[in-house]
């Protein structure tokens, strides 16, 4: 396959490879990565580019112009990077309301030795059961199947059975905030490949997969949204979102100490903690006033900025602790708790965790992607990386009819002015 860089020369692509690129659109920023997948499981990363993002609250868009913008910029920078132009993105959906249920179903073999056909049957069958209601499905995963009276078979090509089961994993959101994000995506200008839940594309990116297997809890942290999903057996088996973020977090800065958001932001990043000592007391942060003219700098103390973040913190994990009791997780012992996003950055916020949870809490960075930048290689991005390892691993989801297996090049440097130019008639 060949493919055309802006600057005009081609771009070589061996057998089997292609090129994905990925939208990460969130509250405080929108992050964009291209990469380049080999038939073997491979990943290069081209380009990647990340904007601050005004127009998201609580994951949901709340100003198209401005979220179009940041849209624009940050696949320009990553498009700059990587000198490709792409046309086509594969987008997370952190909000909305996610929904997860297990749909099982199964059929009778009559002890005959399960054909492709046999499993064919069974997901299709599946498939019409589900009913998304007022919601719409972002994805329908076959997770296990179970033959007769045998749970977890990975493969059950060529067994002999007289039932075939299957759980079906279906995750949906409300459907107004998914057109939004749809909506402002083409309004960039691009076509969306498709739309995947957050915390899939976390997990892939973030845990291993004997932790899937065991047991495990992934709390993502983001600006605007925190999602708890649950993991075992090799699936997800529970998903819960709290509509609080680090964005709270900024907020009750700004209003504790009186000064912008902006301001807040940089102290919440060169001077947070969770952690304080004695000398706390004594450390002093100037404040920015809020007023720009006739308003005279102020001090807080190290401590009094960790108390007010603390307090944020504490009340956005006392609330992931209730819904990982409502997840059952409780009585998962000696599982542990995962945490990433953003606010997992936030200095001493695994053993404040741990001591909330009263269990083993530890920090999950994405898992390295060739030729990822180190800026984008934190928890903050865990997202972004896991919507290329989605695709790279090619996740079978019954749900989608046919699957676009690779976003489009744009052959002309010209491309994209084109289609521009061509939409304003």
């Amino acid at each position: 396959m060949k493919a055309r860089r802006k600057s005009g020369a081609g771009l070589s692509l061996a057998r089997g490879e292609r090129v994905v690129a990925a939208l990460d659109v969130g509250t405080s920023k929108v992050a964009a990565l291209i990469a380049r997948l080999g038939p073997d499981g491979s990943a290069q990363v081209l380009g990647v580019g990340h904007q601050l993002c005004t127009g998201v609250r609580q994951g949901v868009v709340a100003d198209m112009d401005a979220a179009e913008r940041a849209i624009r910029a940050a696949v320009d920078q990553a498009e700059k990077t990587a000198d490709l132009t792409v046309e086509r993105v594969l987008v997370s959906m952190s909000a909305g309301n996610l929904c997860y249920e297990i749909h099982q179903v199964d059929v009778d073999i009559a002890g005959h030795r399960i054909e492709r056909a046999d499993i064919d049957r069974v997901l299709a069958e599946g498939r019409e059961r589900i009913d998304p209601g007022n919601h719409t499905i972002l994805h329908a995963i076959p997770a296990i199947y179970t033959v007769d009276d045998l749970p977890g078979v990975a493969n059950p090509l060529g067994f002999h059975a007289e039932r075939l089961g299957v759980d079906i994993m279906v995750v949906s959101c409300d459907t107004a905030p998914l057109r939004n994000l749809d909506l402002c995506i083409r309004q960039a200008h691009l076509g969306v490949q498709s739309i995947a839940a957050a915390p899939m594309a976390t997990s892939l990116a973030c845990l291993e997969k004997d932790e899937r297997e065991t047991g495990v809890a992934l709390v993502e942290m983001g600006a605007g949204v925190t999602n708890v999903s649950v993991h075992y057996r090799g699936m997800m088996v529970g998903l819960s979102s709290i509509p609080m973020g680090g964005a709270d977090i900024v907020d009750d800065i700004a209003a504790g100490v009186g000064t912008r958001r902006i301001h807040a932001e940089r102290m919440l990043s060169l001077h947070g903690t969770l952690i304080t000592t004695s000398r706390d007391n004594h450390d002093m942060i100037e404040v920015t006033p809020l007023r720009a003219q006739g308003g005279e700098p102020s001090w807080v103390s190290k401590a009094q900025l960790s108390a007010i973040i603390r307090k944020r913190v504490e009340k956005i994990l006392s609330e992931v602790a209730v819904r990982l009791d409502e997840l059952g997780f409780r009585a998962a012992v000696g599982r542990p708790v995962m945490l990433t996003g953003g606010v997992a950055d936030l200095n001493g916020i695994t053993h404040f965790a741990t001591g909330m949870f009263g269990r083993e809490v530890k920090l999950a960075a994405p898992k390295p992607l060739d030729g990822l930048p180190e800026a984008a290689s934190g928890p903050a991005f865990s997202t972004l990386v896991g919507l290329i390892q989605m695709e790279q691993q090619q996740v079978q989801d019954i749900w989608r009819d046919a699957r676009i297996s690779a976003t489009t090049i744009s052959r002309n440097p010209f491309g994209r002015m084109i289609r521009i130019l061509a939409s304003a008639f």
